[in-house]
Protein backbone atom coordinates (compact mmCIF):
# COMPACT_ATOMS: atom_id res chain seq x y z
CA UNK A 1 0.00 0.00 0.00
CA UNK A 2 1.12 3.40 -1.18
CA UNK A 3 2.41 5.79 1.79
CA UNK A 4 4.22 9.68 1.50
CA UNK A 5 7.11 9.98 3.35
CA UNK A 6 9.07 13.77 3.97
CA UNK A 7 12.24 14.64 1.70
CA UNK A 8 14.78 15.29 4.21
CA UNK A 9 18.13 16.84 3.74
CA UNK A 10 20.78 14.39 4.75
CA UNK A 11 23.45 14.85 7.03
CA UNK A 12 25.69 17.70 5.22
CA UNK A 13 28.69 17.41 7.69
CA UNK A 14 29.78 21.39 9.07
CA UNK A 15 28.14 22.58 6.05
CA UNK A 16 24.75 24.85 6.84
CA UNK A 17 22.38 27.26 4.48
CA UNK A 18 23.90 25.55 1.49
CA UNK A 19 22.87 26.91 -2.11
CA UNK A 20 20.27 24.82 -4.19
CA UNK A 21 21.94 25.18 -7.72
CA UNK A 22 19.87 22.67 -9.35
CA UNK A 23 16.46 20.75 -9.37
CA UNK A 24 16.58 17.94 -11.15
CA UNK A 25 12.84 16.46 -10.77
CA UNK A 26 9.51 17.97 -10.43
CA UNK A 27 5.29 16.81 -9.09
CA UNK A 28 4.72 13.66 -10.63
CA UNK A 29 8.41 12.44 -11.83
CA UNK A 30 8.90 9.15 -11.33
CA UNK A 31 11.91 8.12 -9.08
CA UNK A 32 14.12 5.54 -8.28
CA UNK A 33 15.93 4.92 -4.82
CA UNK A 34 19.28 7.02 -4.99
CA UNK A 35 18.33 8.90 -8.39
CA UNK A 36 19.20 12.75 -7.96
CA UNK A 37 16.62 15.32 -6.69
CA UNK A 38 18.26 18.65 -6.18
CA UNK A 39 21.90 19.96 -6.41
CA UNK A 40 23.85 21.55 -3.49
CA UNK A 41 27.41 23.91 -3.96
CA UNK A 42 29.64 24.78 -1.02
CA UNK A 43 32.28 26.89 -1.31
CA UNK A 44 34.53 23.80 -1.75
CA UNK A 45 32.15 21.36 -3.49
CA UNK A 46 28.92 20.57 -4.80
CA UNK A 47 26.11 17.23 -4.15
CA UNK A 48 23.47 16.07 -5.68
CA UNK A 49 20.32 14.98 -2.73
CA UNK A 50 19.30 11.33 -3.67
CA UNK A 51 16.09 9.97 -2.99
CA UNK A 52 15.94 7.56 0.05
CA UNK A 53 13.17 5.28 -1.91
CA UNK A 54 11.83 4.85 -4.89
CA UNK A 55 8.68 6.49 -6.05
CA UNK A 56 6.43 9.44 -7.79
CA UNK A 57 7.34 12.92 -6.35
CA UNK A 58 3.83 14.49 -5.00
CA UNK A 59 5.66 18.09 -3.68
CA UNK A 60 8.93 19.67 -4.20
CA UNK A 61 9.14 22.79 -1.76
CA UNK A 62 12.57 24.14 -2.98
CA UNK A 63 13.68 26.10 -6.19
CA UNK A 64 17.47 26.98 -7.40
CA UNK A 65 18.85 30.13 -4.85
CA UNK A 66 17.19 28.67 -2.10
CA UNK A 67 19.39 27.51 0.86
CA UNK A 68 18.96 24.52 2.80
CA UNK A 69 20.25 22.77 6.11
CA UNK A 70 20.54 19.48 7.42
CA UNK A 71 17.30 18.01 8.44
CA UNK A 72 15.21 20.62 6.48
CA UNK A 73 11.98 19.05 4.32
CA UNK A 74 12.02 19.55 0.81
CA UNK A 75 9.38 17.99 -0.13
CA UNK A 76 7.18 14.31 -0.03
CA UNK A 77 7.25 11.58 -1.82
CA UNK A 78 4.17 9.08 -2.48
CA UNK A 79 6.24 5.25 -2.01
CA UNK A 80 4.90 1.96 -2.52
CA UNK A 81 5.41 -1.89 -1.63
CA UNK A 82 6.39 -2.44 -4.92
CA UNK A 83 8.78 0.18 -5.55
CA UNK A 84 12.04 -0.08 -7.28
CA UNK A 85 13.49 0.98 -3.81
CA UNK A 86 14.84 -2.65 -3.68
CA UNK A 87 17.69 -1.79 -6.89
CA UNK A 88 21.10 -1.37 -5.94
CA UNK A 89 22.34 2.29 -6.04
CA UNK A 90 23.60 4.15 -8.43
CA UNK A 91 27.10 3.82 -8.44
CA UNK A 92 27.72 7.45 -8.70
CA UNK A 93 24.79 8.81 -5.95
CA UNK A 94 25.44 6.45 -3.02
CA UNK A 95 25.68 9.33 -0.16
CA UNK A 96 25.39 13.05 -0.34
CA UNK A 97 28.98 12.52 1.11
CA UNK A 98 30.28 10.85 -1.81
CA UNK A 99 29.02 13.19 -4.35
CA UNK A 100 29.92 15.98 -2.51
CA UNK A 101 33.68 14.90 -3.85
CA UNK A 102 32.98 13.79 -7.37
CA UNK A 103 33.01 17.62 -8.46
CA UNK A 104 37.06 18.62 -7.23
CA UNK A 105 39.85 16.29 -8.62
CA UNK A 106 43.22 16.97 -9.28
CA UNK A 107 43.86 16.80 -13.27
CA UNK A 108 46.49 13.83 -12.76
CA UNK A 109 45.82 11.31 -9.69
CA UNK A 110 44.34 7.65 -9.98
CA UNK A 111 40.96 6.74 -8.78
CA UNK A 112 40.08 7.14 -5.04
CA UNK A 113 38.76 3.75 -3.35
CA UNK A 114 36.20 5.23 -1.45
CA UNK A 115 35.14 8.37 0.50
CA UNK A 116 37.11 9.69 3.80
CA UNK A 117 34.79 9.43 6.85
CA UNK A 118 34.58 12.33 9.52
CA UNK A 119 35.45 9.42 12.16
CA UNK A 120 38.23 7.35 12.83
CA UNK A 121 38.67 4.19 13.94
CA UNK A 122 39.34 0.51 11.16
CA UNK A 123 37.93 0.99 8.00
CA UNK A 124 38.91 -1.32 4.81
CA UNK A 125 41.07 0.45 1.93
CA UNK A 126 39.56 -1.08 -1.10
CA UNK A 127 40.14 -0.87 -4.95
CA UNK A 128 37.93 2.09 -6.77
CA UNK A 129 36.29 2.08 -9.64
CA UNK A 130 38.39 1.11 -12.67
CA UNK A 131 35.97 2.26 -15.65
CA UNK A 132 35.74 -1.50 -17.68
CA UNK A 133 38.83 -2.80 -16.62
CA UNK A 134 38.70 -6.32 -13.91
CA UNK A 135 41.42 -8.15 -13.07
CA UNK A 136 43.78 -5.61 -13.34
CA UNK A 137 47.40 -6.67 -11.77
CA UNK A 138 49.20 -5.70 -9.11
CA UNK A 139 52.49 -3.95 -10.29
CA UNK A 140 53.78 -2.48 -6.83
CA UNK A 141 52.70 -2.21 -3.51
CA UNK A 142 53.68 0.76 -1.50
CA UNK A 143 52.90 0.21 2.39
CA UNK A 144 53.43 -2.12 4.64
CA UNK A 145 52.10 -3.76 8.05
CA UNK A 146 52.60 -0.78 10.35
CA UNK A 147 52.96 2.19 7.98
CA UNK A 148 51.84 5.77 8.49
CA UNK A 149 49.81 7.17 5.49
CA UNK A 150 48.49 10.52 4.78
CA UNK A 151 45.48 10.91 2.40
CA UNK A 152 46.62 10.47 -1.36
CA UNK A 153 49.61 8.83 -0.48
CA UNK A 154 49.64 5.81 -2.75
CA UNK A 155 48.77 2.28 -1.73
CA UNK A 156 49.81 0.15 -4.58
CA UNK A 157 50.30 0.36 -8.52
CA UNK A 158 48.14 -1.15 -11.09
CA UNK A 159 48.95 -1.71 -14.64
CA UNK A 160 46.46 -2.01 -17.03
CA UNK A 161 47.14 -2.57 -21.08
CA UNK A 162 46.75 0.69 -21.85
CA UNK A 163 48.28 2.46 -18.27
CA UNK A 164 49.39 2.59 -15.02
CA UNK A 165 47.44 3.89 -12.02
CA UNK A 166 48.47 4.29 -8.46
CA UNK A 167 45.58 4.02 -5.72
CA UNK A 168 46.18 6.36 -3.28
CA UNK A 169 44.57 6.61 0.77
CA UNK A 170 41.84 8.11 1.06
CA UNK A 171 42.08 8.56 5.33
CA UNK A 172 45.12 8.65 7.00
CA UNK A 173 46.39 6.79 9.54
CA UNK A 174 48.45 3.12 10.42
CA UNK A 175 48.13 0.32 7.91
CA UNK A 176 47.18 -2.42 10.17
CA UNK A 177 47.40 -5.21 7.63
CA UNK A 178 47.96 -5.64 3.37
CA UNK A 179 45.94 -8.06 1.87
CA UNK A 180 48.05 -7.90 -1.52
CA UNK A 181 50.93 -8.89 -2.93
CA UNK A 182 52.93 -7.84 -6.37
CA UNK A 183 51.45 -9.64 -8.91
CA UNK A 184 47.69 -10.10 -7.61
CA UNK A 185 44.75 -9.36 -9.96
CA UNK A 186 42.25 -6.97 -8.47
CA UNK A 187 39.03 -5.17 -9.58
CA UNK A 188 36.31 -2.38 -8.55
CA UNK A 189 35.43 -2.82 -4.89
CA UNK A 190 38.29 -5.64 -3.58
CA UNK A 191 40.01 -5.11 -0.52
CA UNK A 192 43.77 -3.47 -0.39
CA UNK A 193 44.27 -3.39 3.29
CA UNK A 194 43.33 -2.46 6.90
CA UNK A 195 43.94 0.84 8.37
CA UNK A 196 43.00 2.35 11.78
CA UNK A 197 42.08 5.48 9.98
CA UNK A 198 42.04 9.02 12.21
CA UNK A 199 39.51 11.21 12.88
CA UNK A 200 39.15 14.25 10.49
CA UNK A 201 36.57 17.10 9.63
CA UNK A 202 34.26 16.13 6.48
CA UNK A 203 36.30 18.26 3.74
CA UNK A 204 35.02 17.91 0.18
CA UNK A 205 37.69 20.11 -1.51
CA UNK A 206 40.62 17.82 -0.25
CA UNK A 207 39.12 14.82 -1.53
CA UNK A 208 39.71 13.60 -5.66
CA UNK A 209 37.30 12.95 -7.52
CA UNK A 210 35.86 8.75 -7.38
CA UNK A 211 35.51 9.83 -11.29
CA UNK A 212 39.62 10.30 -12.09
CA UNK A 213 41.66 7.69 -13.10
CA UNK A 214 44.35 9.55 -14.67
CA UNK A 215 48.58 8.47 -13.62
CA UNK A 216 51.44 10.56 -13.99
CA UNK A 217 53.25 7.83 -15.58
CA UNK A 218 51.38 7.46 -18.32
CA UNK A 219 48.44 9.07 -20.41
CA UNK A 220 44.82 8.94 -18.98
CA UNK A 221 42.97 6.49 -20.69
CA UNK A 222 39.54 6.71 -22.59
CA UNK A 223 36.57 5.18 -21.97
CA UNK A 224 33.15 5.80 -23.63
CA UNK A 225 29.20 4.36 -22.31
CA UNK A 226 26.87 3.21 -24.73
CA UNK A 227 25.48 5.36 -26.92
CA UNK A 228 22.46 6.80 -27.50
CA UNK A 229 19.71 5.63 -30.06
CA UNK A 230 19.56 8.26 -32.46
CA UNK A 231 15.95 9.63 -33.79
CA UNK A 232 15.18 9.65 -37.38
CA UNK A 233 14.87 12.42 -39.43
CA UNK A 234 12.67 12.55 -42.56
CA UNK A 235 14.85 14.44 -45.45
CA UNK A 236 14.11 14.50 -49.03
CA UNK A 237 17.67 13.75 -49.88
CA UNK A 238 19.16 10.59 -48.21
CA UNK A 239 20.62 10.65 -44.78
CA UNK A 240 24.22 10.97 -44.02
CA UNK A 241 25.85 8.43 -41.88
CA UNK A 242 25.49 8.27 -37.93
CA UNK A 243 27.55 10.81 -36.47
CA UNK A 244 30.20 9.19 -33.39
CA UNK A 245 30.09 10.68 -29.97
CA UNK A 246 33.57 11.92 -29.10
CA UNK A 247 36.20 9.57 -26.69
CA UNK A 248 35.78 10.48 -23.28
CA UNK A 249 39.54 11.92 -21.56
CA UNK A 250 38.88 10.70 -18.08
CA UNK A 251 41.57 13.88 -17.08
CA UNK A 252 39.05 15.91 -18.64
CA UNK A 253 36.06 14.70 -17.65
CA UNK A 254 37.16 14.53 -14.04
CA UNK A 255 38.23 18.43 -14.02
CA UNK A 256 34.66 19.25 -15.23
CA UNK A 257 32.14 21.69 -13.28
CA UNK A 258 29.30 19.47 -13.13
CA UNK A 259 27.65 17.71 -10.41
CA UNK A 260 27.57 13.59 -9.67
CA UNK A 261 24.14 13.04 -11.82
CA UNK A 262 25.65 15.46 -14.90
CA UNK A 263 28.44 13.30 -15.04
CA UNK A 264 26.43 10.13 -14.66
CA UNK A 265 23.95 11.27 -17.73
CA UNK A 266 27.29 12.40 -19.47
CA UNK A 267 28.99 8.84 -18.92
CA UNK A 268 25.59 6.71 -20.06
CA UNK A 269 25.56 8.86 -23.24
CA UNK A 270 29.47 8.81 -23.94
CA UNK A 271 29.72 12.52 -23.80
CA UNK A 272 32.82 14.07 -22.88
CA UNK A 273 32.10 16.89 -20.16
CA UNK A 274 35.56 18.83 -21.08
CA UNK A 275 33.67 19.73 -24.49
CA UNK A 276 30.43 20.82 -22.75
CA UNK A 277 29.93 24.53 -22.55
CA UNK A 278 28.08 24.77 -18.96
CA UNK A 279 25.03 27.09 -18.73
CA UNK A 280 24.72 27.16 -15.39
CA UNK A 281 26.56 29.31 -12.55
CA UNK A 282 29.89 29.72 -12.85
CA UNK A 283 29.70 27.48 -16.03
CA UNK A 284 28.66 24.45 -14.05
CA UNK A 285 27.51 21.80 -16.79
CA UNK A 286 23.86 21.19 -16.48
CA UNK A 287 21.74 18.33 -17.48
CA UNK A 288 20.45 20.21 -20.29
CA UNK A 289 24.04 21.24 -21.64
CA UNK A 290 25.00 17.61 -22.16
CA UNK A 291 21.55 16.67 -23.67
CA UNK A 292 22.03 20.09 -26.22
CA UNK A 293 25.85 18.92 -26.90
CA UNK A 294 24.96 15.54 -28.14
CA UNK A 295 21.70 16.65 -30.05
CA UNK A 296 24.35 19.19 -31.84
CA UNK A 297 26.69 16.07 -32.41
CA UNK A 298 23.77 13.61 -34.05
CA UNK A 299 22.96 16.51 -35.97
CA UNK A 300 25.81 17.80 -37.45
CA UNK A 301 25.57 21.09 -35.97
CA UNK A 302 28.92 19.97 -33.88
CA UNK A 303 31.95 17.90 -35.18
CA UNK A 304 32.31 16.87 -31.37
CA UNK A 305 36.53 16.66 -31.19
CA UNK A 306 39.09 17.39 -33.92
CA UNK A 307 40.19 13.56 -33.32
CA UNK A 308 36.84 12.38 -34.36
CA UNK A 309 37.41 14.16 -38.33
CA UNK A 310 40.98 12.67 -38.94
CA UNK A 311 41.19 10.37 -41.49
CA UNK A 312 41.57 6.21 -40.85
CA UNK A 313 44.39 4.54 -42.34
CA UNK A 314 43.08 1.40 -44.97
CA UNK A 315 42.59 -1.93 -43.62
CA UNK A 316 44.18 -4.39 -46.03
CA UNK A 317 43.70 -7.99 -45.94
CA UNK A 318 47.65 -9.02 -45.78
CA UNK A 319 46.69 -12.55 -46.12
CA UNK A 320 46.08 -12.57 -49.97
CA UNK A 321 49.23 -11.49 -50.84
CA UNK A 322 51.52 -14.22 -49.01
CA UNK A 323 51.84 -15.36 -45.90
CA UNK A 324 51.84 -13.83 -42.80
CA UNK A 325 52.57 -14.08 -38.83
CA UNK A 326 50.26 -11.68 -36.55
CA UNK A 327 52.59 -11.34 -33.14
CA UNK A 328 50.60 -8.77 -30.43
CA UNK A 329 52.45 -5.33 -29.63
CA UNK A 330 54.23 -5.24 -26.54
CA UNK A 331 53.29 -3.93 -23.20
CA UNK A 332 55.25 -0.65 -23.54
CA UNK A 333 54.14 -0.56 -27.33
CA UNK A 334 50.64 -0.56 -26.10
CA UNK A 335 51.44 2.20 -23.48
CA UNK A 336 53.37 4.35 -25.27
CA UNK A 337 51.82 4.13 -28.70
CA UNK A 338 48.43 5.93 -27.86
CA UNK A 339 50.73 8.84 -26.09
CA UNK A 340 53.02 9.34 -28.66
CA UNK A 341 50.54 9.54 -31.42
CA UNK A 342 48.60 11.90 -29.28
CA UNK A 343 52.23 14.08 -28.76
CA UNK A 344 52.35 14.30 -32.51
CA UNK A 345 48.81 15.50 -33.67
CA UNK A 346 47.87 17.79 -30.90
CA UNK A 347 51.83 19.92 -30.52
CA UNK A 348 53.28 21.58 -33.77
CA UNK A 349 56.45 20.15 -33.99
CA UNK A 350 59.29 21.92 -35.75
CA UNK A 351 63.02 19.99 -35.83
CA UNK A 352 65.89 22.28 -35.73
CA UNK A 353 68.79 20.10 -37.09
CA UNK A 354 72.56 20.94 -36.21
CA UNK A 355 76.26 20.22 -35.66
CA UNK A 356 78.13 20.18 -32.19
CA UNK A 357 82.15 20.00 -32.05
CA UNK A 358 83.30 17.09 -29.63
CA UNK A 359 86.71 17.11 -30.51
CA UNK A 360 88.00 18.00 -27.27
CA UNK A 361 85.26 16.46 -25.32
CA UNK A 362 85.63 13.03 -26.79
CA UNK A 363 89.67 13.14 -25.93
CA UNK A 364 89.49 14.11 -22.82
CA UNK A 365 86.61 11.63 -22.02
CA UNK A 366 88.83 9.21 -23.08
CA UNK A 367 91.43 10.24 -20.92
CA UNK A 368 88.98 10.24 -17.79
CA UNK A 369 86.99 6.88 -18.82
CA UNK A 370 89.60 4.39 -17.51
CA UNK A 371 89.74 5.93 -13.78
CA UNK A 372 85.80 6.31 -13.84
CA UNK A 373 85.54 2.31 -14.79
CA UNK A 374 87.47 1.72 -11.43
CA UNK A 375 84.76 3.36 -9.60
CA UNK A 376 82.29 1.62 -11.41
CA UNK A 377 81.07 4.18 -13.86
CA UNK A 378 80.95 4.33 -17.52
CA UNK A 379 81.60 7.43 -18.59
CA UNK A 380 79.41 7.56 -22.05
CA UNK A 381 79.43 10.93 -23.64
CA UNK A 382 75.58 10.93 -22.80
CA UNK A 383 76.77 11.90 -19.58
CA UNK A 384 78.55 15.04 -21.05
CA UNK A 385 75.56 15.80 -23.31
CA UNK A 386 73.33 16.06 -20.54
CA UNK A 387 75.59 18.39 -18.54
CA UNK A 388 75.73 20.40 -21.32
CA UNK A 389 72.03 20.62 -21.51
CA UNK A 390 71.64 21.36 -17.81
CA UNK A 391 73.12 24.43 -18.79
CA UNK A 392 71.64 25.40 -21.60
CA UNK A 393 68.11 24.67 -19.91
CA UNK A 394 69.31 27.28 -16.99
CA UNK A 395 70.18 29.80 -19.72
CA UNK A 396 66.69 29.18 -21.90
CA UNK A 397 64.08 27.81 -19.12
CA UNK A 398 61.28 28.28 -21.48
CA UNK A 399 62.46 25.18 -23.10
CA UNK A 400 62.33 23.17 -19.67
CA UNK A 401 58.42 24.40 -18.89
CA UNK A 402 54.90 23.43 -20.21
CA UNK A 403 52.14 25.25 -21.34
CA UNK A 404 49.35 25.06 -19.19
CA UNK A 405 46.31 23.51 -19.67
CA UNK A 406 43.94 26.40 -20.99
CA UNK A 407 47.26 26.63 -23.16
CA UNK A 408 46.97 30.51 -21.78
CA UNK A 409 50.50 30.55 -19.91
CA UNK A 410 53.68 28.59 -19.30
CA UNK A 411 54.71 26.76 -16.20
CA UNK A 412 58.21 27.24 -15.67
CA UNK A 413 59.99 24.70 -13.28
CA UNK A 414 62.68 25.79 -10.96
CA UNK A 415 64.45 22.06 -11.45
CA UNK A 416 65.42 20.31 -13.84
CA UNK A 417 64.65 16.34 -14.04
CA UNK A 418 66.22 14.69 -17.60
CA UNK A 419 64.63 11.62 -19.24
CA UNK A 420 66.36 9.41 -21.44
CA UNK A 421 65.06 6.90 -23.89
CA UNK A 422 66.52 3.88 -23.22
CA UNK A 423 66.28 0.74 -25.22
CA UNK A 424 64.67 -2.79 -24.03
CA UNK A 425 63.66 -5.94 -25.37
CA UNK A 426 59.95 -4.65 -25.11
CA UNK A 427 60.54 -1.12 -26.38
CA UNK A 428 61.36 2.20 -25.73
CA UNK A 429 61.46 3.26 -21.81
CA UNK A 430 62.54 7.07 -20.10
CA UNK A 431 63.93 7.02 -17.64
CA UNK A 432 64.51 10.44 -15.56
CA UNK A 433 67.86 11.37 -13.29
CA UNK A 434 66.37 13.74 -10.69
CA UNK A 435 67.72 17.18 -10.64
CA UNK A 436 70.36 16.71 -13.01
CA UNK A 437 71.13 20.31 -12.03
CA UNK A 438 72.92 19.36 -9.03
CA UNK A 439 74.98 16.34 -10.08
CA UNK A 440 78.26 16.51 -11.89
CA UNK A 441 79.33 14.56 -15.03
CA UNK A 442 80.28 11.31 -12.51
CA UNK A 443 77.17 11.49 -10.78
CA UNK A 444 75.01 11.67 -13.90
CA UNK A 445 77.43 8.82 -15.56
CA UNK A 446 76.75 6.41 -12.56
CA UNK A 447 72.84 6.94 -12.79
CA UNK A 448 72.93 6.13 -16.10
CA UNK A 449 74.45 3.10 -15.91
CA UNK A 450 71.97 2.07 -12.85
CA UNK A 451 68.78 3.32 -14.68
CA UNK A 452 69.33 1.85 -17.68
CA UNK A 453 70.31 -1.35 -15.85
CA UNK A 454 66.87 -1.75 -14.40
CA UNK A 455 65.16 -0.79 -17.75
CA UNK A 456 66.49 -3.83 -19.62
CA UNK A 457 65.33 -5.65 -16.67
CA UNK A 458 61.79 -4.21 -16.57
CA UNK A 459 62.63 -3.56 -12.93
CA UNK A 460 62.30 0.33 -12.81
CA UNK A 461 60.01 1.83 -10.03
CA UNK A 462 57.16 4.00 -11.18
CA UNK A 463 58.91 7.47 -9.50
CA UNK A 464 62.13 6.40 -11.73
CA UNK A 465 59.60 7.00 -14.61
CA UNK A 466 58.05 10.00 -13.55
CA UNK A 467 58.58 14.07 -13.45
CA UNK A 468 61.02 14.68 -16.62
CA UNK A 469 61.37 17.83 -17.97
CA UNK A 470 63.38 17.45 -20.71
CA UNK A 471 64.28 14.22 -22.61
CA UNK A 472 67.25 13.21 -24.30
CA UNK A 473 66.86 10.62 -27.20
CA UNK A 474 70.44 9.39 -28.33
CA UNK A 475 71.00 6.80 -31.48
CA UNK A 476 74.74 7.81 -30.48
CA UNK A 477 75.61 3.85 -30.31
CA UNK A 478 73.57 2.55 -32.76
CA UNK A 479 73.84 5.04 -35.97
CA UNK A 480 72.27 7.66 -38.32
CA UNK A 481 72.36 11.06 -39.03
CA UNK A 482 69.71 12.94 -38.38
CA UNK A 483 65.88 12.44 -37.10
CA UNK A 484 62.93 13.86 -36.25
CA UNK A 485 62.25 13.07 -32.24
CA UNK A 486 58.67 13.21 -31.12
CA UNK A 487 58.14 15.24 -27.88
CA UNK A 488 57.06 13.59 -24.65
CA UNK A 489 54.44 15.96 -23.95
CA UNK A 490 54.13 17.79 -21.55
CA UNK A 491 57.44 18.61 -21.90
CA UNK A 492 57.70 20.99 -25.06
CA UNK A 493 61.18 20.07 -26.43
CA UNK A 494 63.55 17.02 -26.58
CA UNK A 495 66.90 16.31 -28.12
CA UNK A 496 67.50 14.04 -30.68
CA UNK A 497 71.84 13.14 -30.62
CA UNK A 498 73.00 10.35 -33.40
CA UNK A 499 76.57 9.42 -34.00
CA UNK A 500 79.66 11.31 -34.21
CA UNK A 501 81.49 11.66 -37.25
CA UNK A 502 85.00 13.11 -38.75
CA UNK A 503 84.23 15.88 -40.93
CA UNK A 504 86.67 18.52 -42.31
CA UNK A 505 86.10 21.72 -40.74
CA UNK A 506 87.51 25.56 -42.26
CA UNK A 507 89.34 27.09 -39.87
CA UNK A 508 90.29 29.61 -42.00
CA UNK A 509 93.60 28.81 -43.46
CA UNK A 510 92.87 25.19 -43.61
CA UNK A 511 90.81 22.41 -43.38
CA UNK A 512 90.37 20.30 -40.06
CA UNK A 513 89.27 16.71 -39.08
CA UNK A 514 86.79 17.37 -36.37
CA UNK A 515 84.68 15.04 -34.73
CA UNK A 516 81.57 16.34 -35.00
CA UNK A 517 77.84 15.39 -32.83
CA UNK A 518 75.02 15.78 -34.94
CA UNK A 519 71.65 17.16 -32.78
CA UNK A 520 68.11 17.22 -33.74
CA UNK A 521 65.86 19.48 -31.26
CA UNK A 522 62.50 19.31 -31.33
CA UNK A 523 60.14 21.81 -30.26
CA UNK A 524 56.49 22.73 -29.37
CA UNK A 525 56.15 25.73 -31.51
CA UNK A 526 52.92 27.41 -29.63
CA UNK A 527 56.10 27.70 -27.13
CA UNK A 528 59.37 27.93 -28.76
CA UNK A 529 59.38 29.91 -31.78
CA UNK A 530 62.99 29.46 -34.65
CA UNK A 531 65.42 31.81 -33.42
CA UNK A 532 65.40 30.34 -29.83
CA UNK A 533 65.68 26.84 -31.06
CA UNK A 534 68.68 28.26 -33.26
CA UNK A 535 69.72 30.03 -29.84
CA UNK A 536 69.34 27.01 -27.79
CA UNK A 537 71.36 24.12 -29.72
CA UNK A 538 73.91 27.31 -30.38
CA UNK A 539 74.81 27.39 -26.89
CA UNK A 540 74.24 23.98 -26.66
CA UNK A 541 77.00 23.43 -28.72
CA UNK A 542 79.44 25.79 -27.51
CA UNK A 543 79.15 24.32 -24.04
CA UNK A 544 79.77 20.61 -25.41
CA UNK A 545 82.92 22.58 -26.88
CA UNK A 546 84.19 23.61 -23.17
CA UNK A 547 85.08 20.09 -21.48
CA UNK A 548 87.00 22.28 -19.09
CA UNK A 549 83.42 23.77 -17.42
CA UNK A 550 81.30 20.22 -17.69
CA UNK A 551 83.83 18.57 -15.68
CA UNK A 552 83.58 21.17 -13.13
CA UNK A 553 82.53 19.99 -9.47
CA UNK A 554 78.86 21.09 -8.32
CA UNK A 555 79.75 23.77 -5.48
Amino acid sequence: MAKTIDIVVPDLGDFEDVEVIEVLVKAGDTVERESGLITLETDKASMDIPAAEGGVIEELTVSVGDKVSSGDVIGKLATGEDDVSADEPDEEAASPGADAQADEAPAERAPVAQQPAASGGRRTLSVPDLGEFSDVEIIEVHIADGDRVEVEDPLVTLETDKAAMDVPAVAAGKILSVSVKVGDKVSEGDALAEIDAEAVADDAEDTPSTEQTATTKSPATAGAAEKPQQPARQQATAPEAPRKMPTISEAGFARAHASPSVRKLARELGVNLEQVKGSGKKERVLHDDVKAFVKAVLTGQSAGTAGAALPQTPVIDFAKFGEIETRPLTRIQKISGPRLQASWINLPHVTQHDNADITELEARRQQLKGAARERGISLTPLAFIMKAVVAALQEFPMVNSSLSEDGKSLIYKKYIHLGFAADTDQGLMVPVIRDADKKDVYEIAGELGELSALARDGKLKADQLQGGTFTISSLGGIGGTLFTPIINAPEVAILGVCRSTLQPVWDGARFEPRLMLPLSFSYDHRVIDGAQAVRFTTFLGQKLADVDTLLQAIP
